[in-house]
């Protein structure tokens, strides 16, 4: 990655990198991982003579992790939340076999209100992203948080992003239309609610 970004840099690319640790539970993870990213990011610069602006973060994945945003983010210079894997490690499910064994059932019985790997279960693996954005931005004010995923495609999930604070959105490109829409209704709505309560 360092190499392809120091050529696009002599090209005269603005390059802005950024490296992402996936499945952190705890810092020390993270700590022991950004070291050797470091050490052999600086020697690439070095060895090609270029100045290169690079970002180490990681995927918030596991429920620990969230838990403990505010010791990680002394580590990390972003958050993507990856809400599949994190509603799975929430969930205790595989979503290769709930999906295909019982999860439907669940939504049909009304045990689930919606499928979670879908639509963003709000009330707990959205209180994981809440806490992990506080925590984070209490030891990190300019952290920068995001999310990865088919629910950065999905618009419940989407305003539910903006309300906590979240920078960005990813999904899969045949739902970046919806996403974007959904993102700016989020917004508008923000401060339609804004203005008409003061």
């Amino acid at each position: 990655i360092m190499e392809a970004a120091c050529q696009c840099a002599k090209r005269g690319v603005e390059v802005h990198v950024k490296i992402m640790v996936p499945l952190v539970g705890h810092v020390n993870e993270l700590t022991f991982v950004r070291e050797r990213i470091e050490s052999v990011a600086k020697a690439v610069l070095k060895e090609k003579g270029a100045k290169v602006d690079y970002k180490i973060g990681t995927m918030i994945e596991i429920p620990r992790a969230a838990l403990t945003a505010d010791e990680i983010a002394e580590k990390a210079e972003f958050f993507s939340f990856g809400t599949n894997d994190l509603t799975q490690t929430c969930f205790g499910y595989s979503r290769d076999d709930a999906e295909g064994k019982f999860l439907l059932r669940y939504v049909e019985d009304k045990i689930l209100p919606e499928n979670p790997f879908q639509t963003l279960d709000t009330g707990g693996v959205g209180k994981l992203v809440e806490t992990a954005c506080t925590l984070g931005r209490k030891a990190r004010k300019n952290l920068e948080l995001g999310i990865c995923g088919e629910h950065g495609g999905d618009p419940q999930s989407v305003e539910f992003c903006h309300e906590v604070g979240l920078d960005y959105v990813s999904c899969s490109p045949f739902r970046v239309p919806v996403a974007r829409l959904a993102a700016a209704q989020a917004v508008v709505k923000d401060k339609f609610v804004g203005s008409d309560s003061r």
